[in-house]
C-alpha cells in the first residue's frame, strides 16, 4: 500500500500583508492536526517564528517550528529548504500537515518546484499556495502604476522599463496562488474592497479563488485541504523572471539565471528600553514616511511591564501588542528588524530610529 503524502501549504505575500497573523489564528483552530512550520524571514532577527512560538498551540510545539533566517528561501532551495524538509520527514512522529511561511520578498515558484525533487515528491505534496494581500496597501495604489503616464513617457523613450521590482514580486506571488486572501478589508469600505478585487484580478491570467479577511481571521478548514497538488502545475505559474529568461533564450541572448534581492536591504537594531511606547510609535511613523521604510518589526522592552511588546509596521500603519511574559533567563531588550529599498541612507535611518527611541 502506498503511503499517503503529507500535505504542505505555502503561505506567501508581500511584506506586512498579515501572513504570520493568519498562521497564528490557524494554529489555534486546526482541529488537533499536528502542524510543522517552516518560517523564512528576510533579515537576521526571527520575529515571525518567535511570535508563533509564543502562541501556545499544543498541536505545534517549539520543536515543530523551524526557522530559516537571513536568506530568502526561494534563493536557497538546495542549501536550506530541501535539507530541512528531509530532516523533518525523518522524524519518528510525522506531522499531519506542513505549513511554510515564505519571506515577504520571496518568489513562491522556486519553492513549489522544489517539491518535485526525488527525495520529496514521493512523500509530500503541495496542498495549495495561499497568497495574502494587504488590501489597504493595494487600495492606496502601492502596486498600481499610472499607465497613461507611462505610455506617454514611452513614446518619448522606447527603452523605458516602468515595472518596479515590488510590482513584479506582487504579481508573481498572485500568479502562483491557489487561494488569494484579501486581508485587512476592515480598513476599507465596500467600494474600496471592490476596487482591490478588480485590481488583483486584472494582474493575473489564472483565476484562483479570492476571499476576504479581517485581522487575518481565516478558518483553518479554508486554508488546509485545498488538494491542489500545485507542484504538478508549476509550469503554468511562471514568474516574470522565468518568462523573461525564456524570451531571451528564444532570441539567443544570454541571461543570468540567478534571482536575488539586490533591490532590498535589511538590518537589525538594538535599542534601550522604551518607557513611552505610544510616543515611540508616533515618532516611528514619521521615520517610516521620511525614509521609505517598507517594513519594521520586532520586540520592545517596556520598563515595569512583565510582558514583551511586539511591534509590526508596514507603511504608516504600526501595530503593537503584548504577546507573552519575558521568559526566565531571557535577556530583556528592544530589537527591531528594518527593511527598505536598496541604496537608502543607512546612517540616516539608524539615526532617525535611535532618535525616535529617546
Amino acid at each position: 500500500m502506498l503511503q499517503e503524502k503529507i500535505p504542505a501549504t505555502v503561505i506567501t505575500g508581500f511584506l506586512g500583508a498579515g501572513k504570520t497573523t493568519i498562521i497564528r489564528n490557524m494554529l489555534m483552530n486546526a482541529g488537533g492536526k499536528k502542524i510543522a512550520l517552516i518560517i523564512n524571514e528576510f533579515g537576521d532577527l526571527g520575529v515571525d517564528g518567535d511570535v508563533l512560538k509564543g502562541c501556545g498551540a499544543d498541536n505545534c510545539t517549539e520543536d515543530d517550528i523551524i526557522e530559516l533566517t537571513n536568506g530568502c528561501i526561494c534563493c536557497t532551495v538546495a542549501d536550506d529548504f530541501v535539507p530541512t524538509m528531509q530532516r523533518l520527514l525523518e522524524r519518528d512522529v510525522k506531522p499531519d500537515h506542513i505549513v511554510i511561511e515564505t519571506s515577504g520578498l520571496a518568489l513562491p515558484q522556486p519553492l513549489v518546484a522544489a517539491f518535485n525533487w526525488p527525495d520529496i515528491r514521493t512523500r509530500v505534496t503541495v496542498d495549495g499556495v495561499v497568497t495574502v494581500v494587504d488590501s489597504a496597501a493595494v487600495a492606496a495604489g502601492r502596486f498600481a502604476d499610472d499607465h497613461d503616464r507611462v505610455d506617454a513617457m514611452r513614446e518619448a523613450d522606447d527603452s523605458l522599463d516602468h515595472d518596479s521590482p515590488i510590482e513584479e514580486l506582487f504579481e508573481d506571488q498572485l500568479t502562483c496562488a491557489d487561494l488569494i486572501v484579501l486581508n485587512k478589508t476592515d480598513l476599507l469600505d465596500g467600494e474600496g474592497v471592490a476596487r482591490v478585487r478588480a485590481e488583483v484580478a486584472e494582474r493575473i491570467a489564472r483565476k484562483p479563488t479570492l476571499i476576504e479577511a479581517k485581522n487575518g481571521d481565516v478558518p483553518a478548514i479554508v486554508l488546509l485541504g485545498l488538494g491542489a497538488g500545485t507542484e504538478g502545475d508549476i509550469e503554468n505559474r511562471k514568474s516574470h523572471h522565468e518568462l523573461e529568461h525564456e524570451a531571451l533564450h528564444a532570441s539567443g541572448e544570454a541571461h543570468d539565471h540567478h534571482h536575488d534581492h539586490d533591490e532590498f536591504e535589511s538590518f537589525v537594531m538594538k535599542l534601550p528600553p522604551i518607557a513611552d511606547p505610544a510616543g515611540f510609535v508616533e515618532r516611528l511613523k514619521d521615520v517610516i514616511a521620511t525614509h521609505d521604510v517598507l517594513r519594521l518589526k520586532g520586540f520592545i522592552d517596556v520598563p515595569g511591564k512583565p510582558m514583551r511588546l511586539v511591534i509590526q509596521a508596514v507603511g504608516s500603519r504600526v501595530d503593537t501588542y503584548f504577546d507573552r511574559p519575558w521568559a526566565a533567563g531571557e535577556k530583556r531588550e528592544t530589537r527591531l528588524v528594518v527593511i527598505g529599498l536598496h541604496e537608502w541612507d543607512y546612517a540616516a535611518v539608524v539615526g532617525a530610529v535611535e532618535k525616535a527611541a529617546v
